[in-house]
């Protein structure tokens, strides 16, 4: 089976996205963004939480630029929304609720997104400086514009 993985393989391959989707969709996210009028950040990272494309809108918050990066690497490495945690953690007892909030890097807002072509995740998106729903519809419009949609858990 294609899908499964291994445990006799001395490696296995990774997708991810490519760089020039990942500068279209944080252009896009821009765009969409100065369409409404809210300065933001934007940040999209590779599987593994590295940065691939990343844009500052100018009176975008100084914070949010961190913000923006770690809600892209929460999505990515976890294939979750970060708007959705709060219905995810509900499920789980009070030691997980309270450890995984203080994890370095993690967030539990809107505004990151998985980035799921094919059914492999293959980066994140994170938007930051906008509201939160305005943060994942800008996030989305990344998504849109390289023709993959948000992927509810």
């Amino acid at each position: 089976m294609a899908d499964t993985l291994l445990l006799s393989d001395k490696s296995v391959g990774q997708r991810l996205i490519g760089v020039m989707a990942a500068a279209q969709a944080v252009q896009a996210a821009v765009a969409h963004a100065g369409a409404i009028a809210v300065p933001v950040n934007v940040a999209i990272v590779d599987p593994g939480g590295v940065l691939m494309a990343f844009l500052r809108m100018p009176g975008a918050p100084l914070h949010s630029v961190e913000i923006a990066i770690d809600k892209a690497y929460t999505a990515a490495s976890f294939g979750l929304a970060t708007s959705q945690w709060s219905a995810a953690l509900a499920q789980h007892s009070a030691a997980v609720r309270e450890g995984i909030v203080r994890r370095p890097r993690f967030v539990a807002f809107g505004g990151g997104l998985p980035i799921v072509e094919d059914g492999q995740r293959i980066g994140g998106i994170g938007v930051s400086g906008a509201s939160e729903a305005q943060d994942e519809a800008i996030a989305q419009a990344g998504l849109s514009a390289i023709g993959l949609l948000a992927v509810s858990a």
